[in-house]
């Protein structure tokens, strides 16, 4: 599908009606409620609440006032309501802001002020310098005679560094005045969000050019919220505007990710949901049968002798009401409120502040902070990711003669110096390609020195180089290009830019010296692209050496060639170049058939070898991640021998004897086959050695593996620990977290490339890092950070604390209510069975809202160990991965705890008072009471290090009860007149408190001490070193072991700071064997399971790994 866009005709142009109004919000003053609306109650809780709520407005059957559910309901909804509100609203400001933006348009000759959102397509927008583009633009001209100008693109694609635009070739020469009145018809796709490609086809109407189509390319584009740069002015015309333009196209609500705990705490959901219809259907049966055998023959029963038909529904129907609070209502909104709190508790982090360029971390997604706890695997990039992006050119290989071998400098290598004086041809060739076979444009800077624009470091550092090695790129201007070699100004004129793309892993340019008029193709890329591409009878031998050589040492390779064309055969292949760029469908296959076509017999000059070194702290990093469990694979486009260098240095692999690597390749399938049988084959019989293994696989067998033999690969990835991937494309890297995924594994990705971001968005959680390529990779990302390092801390810290408190959190509030449903039902019992509620409604609104949320919302900054122990000792991180504080087991414990504490309430409160001819609100008062304090003592218990805010929201809560209570008491209609004056004013009412909190919290207390004090978990082992203020000194290596195997792990020693003499140094070991433990999410080569079954961390051996056929 295409469109047509015709230049400067607004009634030809009428069909393509879209303005330029640009709309982020969701929302409008119309549709705000019922849109709102909708999209909460597509949420099934919030269906059944609303139903619940429906019917309470049935008198007939509702046991208490429909407010005490309808009053959470609207609150809830209404906070919820607000800060989407909130947040549209914001967006609204923003777009109202570009939208009234002042710019200059062309019309009928004339130009005139508009704003920017009552732009059209296909008027001419008209561009001063350091404007923002309003619009996609096809360039028409600029205040450069070769119709060149520069642009910032960093609020698309986050690179800061210049970019170069030019005017279609139909454009060049016409006239400043003749602009405003050009006419004629761009082809062009219809919109689409591909920001680094536009095919199109442009034809101007006499008499500018007489129906001469004009291929058009993203590199005759200014995309909207581009900045126009050093140039004077620049014109344009509109071919996309408002949401249709790229950027436009690109924004969007993405995808919520699911995270593994909200997907248990659905499973949980859904099953107290069915408990509470079996409940609801039994004690509805037993009301029925009580009804008809025992209620009519009381005196105070008054039933009619014939009954409705939907008389048998209405003691279930009323038990459905007083157990709907089974589920509590306002724990989607706990939960949003802390994530978001998590969210900034990173962003608020100094120490995630990169230094050097003031960076802050950053959380996109507020919604999967403690999905960081359970990471299992990171998938990460190379280049810019664990290097630090900074290219150093260091050595050189030119016809087959080595420079910087001796002193690791080729730039000060004196026989390169020396080859450079007389004028080797060779080298001075070599150095020509290094200076102009690239996208760099030089900058004089206001001092008059040379500033290099580049999109590659690659490319800066050859830039750069080559300037240092006499060999100096001064100007560009429009097609002509300027370097100064010794004093003498040499020329080029590029005819045609052979741009790189990830298939054809090279880049070249057709130039023509000016001097002699020589037609020259230069050329650099990849050694597997360069050379096989050499002109027959050439030894390449020593360049492929060369390469070998300079991976070996870690450096980052290319390839560089050099050809001479006839004037004949350019021309010829310059018909089928034009032929082939101004096709619409599959234009880059079809340029990159005619390219080769003009690629080949090169003559290979040489290679370069450029140092990346490793950010700072990327070892340690990756050394404690692996202790905690985390598995790594790094996938990355660079060389196989580069990458093992790099994963060496920074611990990604260990070295022989300990370490072992197993090699996948081949060209064909039955190769790839062969070696992928050989692998698995030694990965299965080496998974009892304590053997680091990892496999390495390049994007060609990659390719065949997962097309042939994906079944194989898959297991292996469950086996590996470990894996290089190199030369994989971005498609690759994604199809790997996929694979990675599908066995349940729950994976982080970092990188910070744009060519990351297809592995970022396909992750579990994404993480870009702000680097040196720009911020596509931070954009796309869940988390954004400065620095590798920074990931350390992300998960251990904040992962595992967002963890810890969001399963004490979901679990607590289905405590809180189950507890309060409890007593309910057990009321039910004296009371006929008849579906009565014990409490007013009053008491059971604020019981949710008010009561129990203040406490539990302050666990938001409970640490149970400090953030130093916890990065010293990153084993502790396997209690999150296992899922060991929120499973079926851990909810069971809270479930007995509930029902335990409820049948302590009522049966006390029961015997103190309703002997006692109480009020029945008298005695839902005490037992409401008796439920407060318990909860007090629970959040208290579960706390582990206590802050004056702490103190203040769970005692200050208590008192805050009695507060609300006695306003409500001093008030005639509240339905609770005098009941608390009168409850407080009773000795019994406080020896009753007494008596619940000692027989509720007693034994929870003494089982709590009597696993603290001999049963210790390894947590509990770190709590008591840090409270007798003892540095943990020591951790040691762990073992190597298989999947699923239960061993030790090293243990830890313990100095704690005694007053008393002679006390010698308490040892204990951390990590213990644990016989029914499992393992659940480690390859060969992990840490494995090492934890005792504690009441919070139960046994997960029913959780076994099911990897869904692939």
């Amino acid at each position: 599908m295409k469109r047509f866009v015709y230049i400067n005709d607004d009634e030809a142009s009428k069909e393509l009606c879209c303005d330029n109004r640009i709309s982020n919000t969701k929302y409008t003053l119309w549709n705000f409620f019922p849109k709102n609306l909708l999209e909460q109650f597509s949420r099934f809780m919030n269906q059944y609440f609303l139903l619940i709520a429906c019917l309470q407005l049935w008198s007939l059957i509702t046991p208490v006032n429909p407010a005490s559910t309808w009053g959470p309901l609207i609150f809830i909804f209404a906070v919820s309501a607000s800060k989407e509100a909130w947040d549209d609203y914001h967006r609204y400001l923003s777009d109202k802001k570009a939208n009234e933006r002042e710019v200059w348009i062309v019309k009928h000759g004339i130009k005139k002020h508009i704003q920017a959102q009552d732009i059209q397509v296909g008027n001419i927008v008209w561009l001063r310098e350091n404007d923002e583009v309003p619009c996609d633009l096809v360039l028409l001209g600029t205040s450069d005679p070769q119709g060149v100008c520069y642009v910032e693109t960093a609020a698309l694609d986050g690179e800061t560094d210049l970019k170069t635009r030019v005017i279609p070739s139909a454009c060049v020469g016409i006239d400043l005045e003749l602009l405003h009145k050009m006419k004629g018809v761009i082809e062009c796709p219809l919109p689409d969000k591909d920001i680094r490609r536009f095919d199109a086809n442009m034809r101007l109407f006499p008499p500018f050019i007489d129906n001469d189509v004009c291929s058009l390319t993203i590199k005759n584009t200014l995309l909207q919220s581009c900045y126009l740069r050093n140039t004077e002015w620049a014109c344009g015309v509109s071919v996309y505007t408002g949401n249709q333009t790229k950027l436009g196209m690109c924004r969007g609500v993405a995808e919520p990710k699911l995270t593994a705990m909200d997907a248990m705490i659905d499973k949980l959901t859904g099953a107290i949901f069915v408990f509470q219809i079996v409940v609801v259907l039994v004690l509805g049966v037993a009301g029925n049968v009580w009804k008809d055998t025992e209620a009519r023959k009381q005196w105070y029963v008054q039933y009619p002798e014939e009954a409705p038909w939907y008389e048998l529904l209405v003691i279930p129907l009323r038990f459905e009401l007083l157990c709907s609070i089974m589920i509590p209502i306002s724990i989607k909104v706990s939960l949003d409120l802390v994530k978001g709190l998590y969210a900034k508790f990173i962003e608020w982090d100094v120490e995630m502040v990169d230094q050097e360029t003031g960076t802050a971390s950053y959380a996109a997604n507020t919604a999967i902070s403690e999905d960081l706890g359970q990471v299992e695997y990171i998938l990460t990039d190379k280049t810019g990711t664990l290097t630090d992006n900074k290219m150093i050119f260091r050595r050189c290989c030119i016809g087959g003669i080595f420079y910087g071998n001796e002193n690791g400098d080729a730039l000060k290598d004196t026989q390169l110096l020396d080859a450079i004086t007389s004028g080797s041809t060779d080298v001075i060739r070599f150095l020509t390609v290094m200076a102009i076979c690239n996208t760099v444009i030089p900058v004089r800077s206001k001092a008059g020195d040379i500033i290099y624009k580049a999109q590659s470091q690659d490319e800066d550092a050859l830039v750069v180089a080559a300037a240092k090695l006499h060999m100096v790129f001064v100007g560009k201007n429009a097609n002509h290009l300027e370097l100064m070699f010794n004093g003498v100004m040499i020329r080029y004129e590029v005819l045609e830019i052979l741009e790189f793309t990830s298939d054809r892993k090279r880049m070249s340019v057709v130039v023509k010296d000016c001097q002699n008029g020589e037609i020259i193709l230069l050329s650099k890329g990849a050694d597997e692209s360069i050379l096989p591409s050499a002109c027959a009878g050439q030894q390449t031998r020593t360049i492929a050496d060369a390469v070998e050589h300079y991976a070996q040492l870690g450096l980052r390779t290319l390839c560089l060639a050099w050809r001479e064309l006839e004037e004949d055969e350019y021309l010829e292949w310059s018909v089928k170049f034009k032929e082939a760029s101004s096709v619409l469908v599959d234009r880059e296959w079809r340029i990159a058939e005619v390219c080769q076509r003009l690629e080949h017999d090169l003559y290979i000059l040489g290679v370069t070898a450029i140092e990346d070194r490793l950010q700072d702290g990327v070892p340690e990093t990756i050394d404690t991640l692996r202790k905690a469990g985390i598995n790594f694979w790094m996938l990355t486009g660079d060389k196989q021998n580069t990458a093992i260098q790099i994963a060496l240095s920074c611990n990604f692999i260990s070295p022989e004897p300990k370490g072992q690597l197993l090699l996948i390749d081949g060209k064909t399938e039955e190769d790839v086959s062969r070696s992928l049988e050989r692998v698995l084959l030694t990965m299965r019989t080496t998974t009892s050695e304590p053997k680091d293994v990892a496999f390495v696989i390049d994007g060609w067998a990659l390719e065949i593996a997962l097309k042939h033999h994906r079944k194989d690969f898959v297991e292996l990835a469950i086996l590996s620990r470990t894996a290089i991937c190199c030369r994989v494309t971005p498609s690759q890297k994604a199809q790997l977290v996929e694979i990675l995924k599908s066995c349940d594994y729950r994976t982080l990705a970092i990188g910070d490339g744009g060519n990351d971001v297809r592995m970022i968005q396909q992750a579990d959680i994404g993480v870009g890092i702000s680097g040196r390529e720009g911020l596509q990779a931070a954009r796309a990302a869940d988390y954004s950070i400065g620095r590798f390092r920074f990931l350390k801390r992300l998960i251990l810290v904040h992962g595992r604390y967002s963890y810890n408190r969001t399963a004490f959190l979901s679990q607590y509030s289905f405590y809180k209510s189950l507890l309060i449903c409890f007593i309910q039902i057990f009321f039910s019992f004296i009371s006929g069975v008849s579906g009565t509620s014990l409490f007013n409604s009053v008491s059971l609104m604020a019981y949710n809202v008010f009561y129990t949320s203040v406490p539990v919302l302050v666990s938001v900054i409970d640490k149970d160990l400090s953030e130093t122990t916890v990065m010293q000792h990153p084993q502790i991180l396997f209690y999150c991965q296992a899922g060991r504080l929120l499973n079926p087991s851990t909810f069971a414990g809270w479930f007995g705890r509930s029902l335990f504490h409820a049948i302590v309430v009522f049966v006390i409160t029961i015997h103190a008072y309703a002997y006692e001819k109480s009020e029945m609100e008298e005695l839902g008062m005490v037992a409401l009471s008796g439920c407060i304090w318990l909860q007090a003592f629970v959040v208290a218990q579960e706390t582990n290090s206590f802050t004056v805010l702490q103190h203040l929201s769970i005692w200050g809560n208590l008192v805050g009860f009695y507060v609300i209570n006695f306003l409500f008491s001093a008030i005639p209609s509240s339905g609770m007149y005098t009941i608390m004056f009168r409850l407080c004013s009773q000795p019994s009412y406080w020896i009753t408190m007494f008596l619940i909190v000692g027989a509720g919290m007693g034994p929870i207390f003494a089982l709590k001490y009597y696993r603290y004090t001999y049963r210790p978990s390894k947590i509990n082992i770190l709590q008591q070193a840090e409270r007798m203020g003892g540095p943990i000194l020591t951790l040691g290596n762990i073992e190597t072991q298989p999947r699923t195997i239960e061993k030790d792990l090293s243990p830890i020693s313990i100095m704690t700071t005694q007053p008393a003499k002679n006390r010698s140094p308490v040892y204990e070991p951390l990590l213990s064997e644990s016989p029914n433990a499992t393992r659940r999410s480690f390859g060969p080569g992990a840490p494995f399971e090492f934890f005792q079954s504690q009441s919070r961390l139960s046994s997960s051996s029913g959780y076994t790994r099911n990897c869904k056929d692939n």
